[in-house]
């Protein structure tokens, strides 16, 4: 007998396995997990991230934790270990209190607002085709003395 198939019962002499599957659907199963393990599936096909899109804005947790692993470096420049900071910026952070976490939370809300700005500054350039890559470079200033210069006609025609 081999240690990984069940016993033969004498009334089953052997044509079906026990559980109530035959061989053939086992086999079935089997090649189903192999094709899952090699990565095929529903969530193969994800949307490729732009390049160019902007990153998330960090939290008020995040922002504080900028500046503590700075102190934290400063005041234990031997510790080599990642997770010793985040625990001890972890439990700065609940001993907090709100009005100490204001400024971060500060920060945090005007990393996000600039963040919108420019989320929606890349979504209308991605609806609108994608536009001038040289004009983009520019600030509109410098756009508008191009464009006065460049074209050789007058403006004040209405």
């Amino acid at each position: 007998m081999h240690p990984y198939f069940p016993k033969q019962s004498p009334t089953n002499s052997g044509f079906a396995m026990k559980g109530g599957q035959s061989k053939s659907d086992s086999t079935k199963t089997g090649n189903k997990l192999k094709s899952k393990g090699a990565g095929a599936g529903k969530r193969a096909k994800k949307a490729a991230k732009g390049p160019n899109k902007p990153k998330r804005p960090p939290s008020a947790f995040f922002v504080f934790m900028e500046e503590f692993r700075k102190q934290y470096k400063e005041e234990n420049p031997d510790n080599r270990s990642v997770a010793a900071v985040g625990k001890a910026g972890g439990a700065k952070w609940k001993s907090m209190t709100d009005a100490e976490k204001a400024p971060y939370v500060q920060k945090a809300d005007k990393r996000k607002t600039e963040y919108n700005k420019n989320i929606q500054a890349y979504n209308m350039k991605l609806a609108g085709g994608g536009g001038n890559s040289d004009e983009s470079d520019k600030s509109k200033s410098e756009v508008n003395d191009d464009d006065e210069a460049g074209s050789g006609e007058d403006e004040d025609e209405d």
